[in-house]
């Protein structure tokens, strides 16, 4: 499996993910997510294998089209991800809760913004905890971008990558979005930059 990732054509070039800053994690590792760390820098952050974040790109597309686009949901409480997975989750046909996710959302069906998705994209599972200890409750599988910190247990496929840079969370959702369309047969037409949160 190794060998084929190897010769698998990249979905982009090597070098527009360490621009981006994909590969940069933290300076703190989990035992889940060490399989997909090669190595430290100096300063203590670990650095992670963008081929293995390309390979889980293009498996978290074919998993994401499965299930009928307007019962995914795509979440994210990190400032830096809600624009880009915003306009993932419009491109797609999917929805989105950006900012806060209110408790219940998932679980309880008095609350007035009571939702029952098939399918849940996670920005960061350690800043979207709520959403996904829901996701767990009720069964809904969660695809998760996954940092060198995060823990992977209750996720049904991480993408390890930086999910805290405003470039790593650009990139990331504009590969997701391309691949779902894709696999569609459909072409996306909006670049990468069109992604990136930007602040006035």
């Amino acid at each position: 499996m190794d060998e084929e990732v190897e010769k698998e054509e990249l979905l982009i070039q090597e070098e527009a993910y360490l621009l981006s800053g994909v590969h940069i994690g933290t300076r703190q590792k989990s035992s889940d997510m060490k399989r997909f760390i090669y190595r430290v820098r100096d300063d203590g952050l670990y650095l992670l294998n963008v081929k293995e974040t390309d390979r889980r790109i293009k498996l978290a597309a074919l998993f994401l089209n499965r299930y009928p686009p307007e019962r995914a949901m795509i979440i994210s409480s990190r400032q830096y991800g809600q624009k880009p997975a915003k306009l993932f989750a419009q491109l797609i046909g999917a929805n989105a809760i950006l900012g806060r996710f209110t408790p219940g959302t998932f679980t309880n069906p008095d609350f007035n913004g009571y939702m029952e998705p098939d399918i849940v994209v996670l920005t960061d599972p350690l800043m979207d905890f709520q959403a996904l200890k829901e996701s767990v409750d009720v069964g809904i599988p969660v695809i998760g971008i996954c940092d060198t910190n995060n823990d992977l247990k209750n996720l049904d496929l991480a993408i390890p990558a930086n999910n805290k840079g405003r470039k790593s969370l650009a990139l990331i959702y504009f590969l997701l979005t391309r691949e779902v369309l894709r696999n569609r047969g459909q072409e996306l037409e909006l670049k990468e930059e069109d992604f990136e949160e930007t602040f006035e």
